[in-house]
């Protein structure tokens, strides 16, 4: 194989399985390397109108794809700022819808949470039901709980908090955009977050947001909406074709690659090969169950681009991450409390099925 400067060095191209950030095609790092542009000037607006071209298309949506520099955790106080009055509902289910909730909590939001044990999915009734029995401003989720692999079904999730219209529906998908389908027009969704590093495939340092009307009519008056993530910045700097302040450019320059060979798969067959390596991943799992391994997210709420694996002793999910290192190999440990007891594999990004198998052959001589 040949070498790339996306792996750690001496590393092998395809052998770079961390669910984030993600290993990054050449021809999208070099892109980086390109001469600064101004970015008050024509070129600055030539660029930002191709990129929304491309980011409309890829996020399945009519509406502006605000880009901002900065962590996909800086638009999730975003979405609260610029939604939020007084009370929010937060739906806990790992580590990343939980910081979702804390963010609300440290903006001087009142926060209710439902939350259910790391490993499961929400019951869009049960959210139903929690919104019939208070005002909210609006609901945070996660859509691929990074930390966990469950996939919430948000479309689902979005209906049952449809009837309620004064409760907007925040959406964090930082690994689930890419490589899951996602539709936030069609389903409903208010405010929709990502980042560049994961199933994106980019260097880090953007993230993306996709706000509904209704979102842009509650921004116009919140009350804490802030300065930073002022949604009414990125709204007047979209019309300009230009960012609030000063963006990533070599980032941005790696971002207009990137789309180009997104387009070029297309979206559904970006989604089908995401799909077809979480397949392959559960079922290897599963043939490996004698080992002590098992699924820790349920069937039928399976991330396509993380998986989060149990070993049976609850305690040598760290060993197999070395051991998979220490063959040239590079996977996600278990994240926050699960970290004893679970390994991950990031299939996400510009990952194929070939070097995915070659990835479970290695995996299987480690967990032997």
């Amino acid at each position: 194989m040949s070498q790339s400067t996306s792996a750690p060095a001496g590393l092998p191209r395809g052998r770079f399985f961390l669910p984030g950030p993600t290993e990054v095609h050449p021809d999208v790092l070099q892109a980086q390397t390109r001469p600064m542009i101004s970015h008050r000037g024509a070129g600055i607006n030539a660029l930002m109108k191709e990129l929304q071209e491309g980011l409309e298309v890829a996020f399945c949506t009519k509406r502006p794809v605000f880009i901002g520099t900065n962590s996909a955790t800086g638009f999730m106080e975003a979405g609260v700022r610029n939604a939020g009055r007084t009370r929010i509902l937060s739906l806990v289910n790992g580590a990343f819808s939980k910081r979702f909730a804390d963010i609300a909590l440290s903006c001087g939001f009142e926060v209710d949470v439902i939350e259910v044990p790391w490993g499961e999915a929400h019951d869009p009734d049960q959210v139903a039901d929690k919104l019939g029995k208070g005002s909210y401003d609006a609901v945070t989720m996660a859509h691929s709980e990074t930390s966990t692999s469950v996939l919430n079904d948000v479309r689902a999730l979005a209906a049952a908090a449809a009837p309620f219209e004064d409760t907007l529906v925040l959406v964090d998908s930082v690994s689930g955009f890419g490589g899951a389908e996602l539709r936030p027009d069609a389903w409903g969704l208010d405010w929709l977050l990502t980042g560049s590093q994961k199933s994106f495939a980019l260097p880090p340092g953007l993230a993306f947001g996709v706000a509904s009307e209704k979102m842009m009519e509650r921004a116009a008056v919140a009350p804490q909406r802030g300065y930073y993530f002022d949604l009414m910045q990125y709204a007047a700097g979209h019309e300009k074709a230009q960012s609030p302040s000063t963006p990533a450019l070599s980032v941005m320059f790696s971002l207009q690659v990137q789309l180009k060979r997104m387009q070029a798969e297309t979206m559904e067959k970006r989604w089908a090969r995401h799909t077809a390596m979480a397949e392959r991943t559960w079922a290897w799992v599963e043939a490996n169950e004698a080992a002590g391994l098992s699924l820790l997210a349920p069937e039928g709420y399976r991330s396509p681009c993380v998986t989060a694996i149990t070993v049976a002793d609850g305690e040598s999910g760290p060993k197999i991450v070395k051991g998979m290192a220490e063959k040239g190999w590079v996977i996600g440990g278990g994240y926050g409390k699960l970290k004893p007891s679970s390994f991950r594999i990031g299939h996400m990004g510009d990952h194929t099925l070939d070097e995915l198998n070659e990835l479970l052959d290695v995996l299987t001589e480690v967990v032997s």
